[in-house]
């Protein structure tokens, strides 16, 4: 017969300093200066999960299905046309299984010169995955994309910003230059891993700083956590203007299938408007930032 858990508090001291521990922000790596002589960056991104994230829990609704192809039809041509009109680069993380239903897309968007990151095979949980499945669909992602955009991803978003006790470390053995999915700081910083350092460079996302949490519902459980765009405008400019303020990076995340609406773009729109009624601001990938990240420390 098997022991019965431990409940949390009766942890030993071992137990939970291992477990927060595993992963850890290291070394700050926040640059004393931008290039072109910029008082702050901009880092924008779209994760691209178009269809899977009704496929990734075996979901066969044809509606959310049509949900995630608005992401294709009209979202990233809005966001493509949006970033063109004003000069702006971005990242864009990708699902293998969406690089495989939309190729041109992700061909587009790598001839635009903006970034194609890994973003899992079909927005899958990896804390749910063994160890194995994990790595296998991280270097399947990481070579259908390369394969189709014709570049090889430096960086991983992991779906949901789900993280494993394994995922890093199969992130510095694949050799990624950065991971983009944790929040322990505003500014880039080394993860480590078993207080080791790992080389890899962690650009971190927050929930405050993603479209999703505030256009997101789920109409069968009744829940419509909706915000007004210029509520979510509001928010966005808030953290842009502290970054600003603090010389640091303002990374955002989005979603085709939630910011690409009509009534939505202009948000996209106005923050970059805003962004360079602040000061001298650089706009840059999120790779390219965390290689001036690098450069600097």
């Amino acid at each position: 017969m098997n022991a019965p858990a431990l409940e949390p508090w009766q942890w030993p001291e071992p137990h939970w300093r291992a477990l927060v521990n595993r992963v850890r922000a290291g070394r700050s790596l926040k640059p004393a200066s931008w290039p072109q002589g910029a008082q702050f960056a901009v880092a924008l991104s779209f994760d691209s999960d178009h269809e899977t994230n009704e496929l990734r829990d075996g979901g066969e609704s044809i509606g959310k299905l049509s949900h995630g192809q608005y992401g294709a039809r009209q979202g990233v041509p809005r966001i493509l046309a949006c970033l063109a009109r004003h000069g702006v680069p971005a990242s864009f993380y990708v699902p293998a299984v969406t690089a495989m239903l939309y190729p041109d897309e992700q061909r587009a968007v790598a001839a635009a010169g903006h970034e194609i990151g890994i973003h899992g095979w079909i927005h899958e949980r990896n804390s749910v995955l063994p160890e194995a499945a994990e790595r296998d669909l991280m270097l399947r992602s990481a070579d259908t994309l390369e394969r189709i955009a014709g570049v090889r991803p430096v960086g991983i978003r992991t779906p949901s910003w789900d993280f494993s006790p394994h995922t890093l470390a199969i992130t510095r053995e694949m050799g990624l230059l950065y991971d983009s999915s944790l929040m322990a700081d505003v500014d880039c910083y080394e993860l480590l891993l078993d207080g080791e350092p790992t080389g890899v460079v962690e650009l971190p996302v927050e929930w405050i700083r993603d479209d999703a949490v505030y256009f997101n519902m789920n109409r069968f459980s009744g829940l419509r956590p909706y915000t007004p765009p210029e509520g979510v405008f509001a928010i966005f400019r808030r953290e842009l203007e502290a970054a600003a303020e603090e010389g640091g990076v303002f990374q955002l995340t989005m979603h085709p299938h939630m910011i690409g609406y009509r009534s939505r773009m202009w948000i996209l729109d106005e923050l970059i408007r805003h962004a360079r009624s602040l000061g001298p601001v650089w706009f840059a990938t999120h790779a390219e930032v965390v290689r001036h990240a690098l450069k600097s420390a």
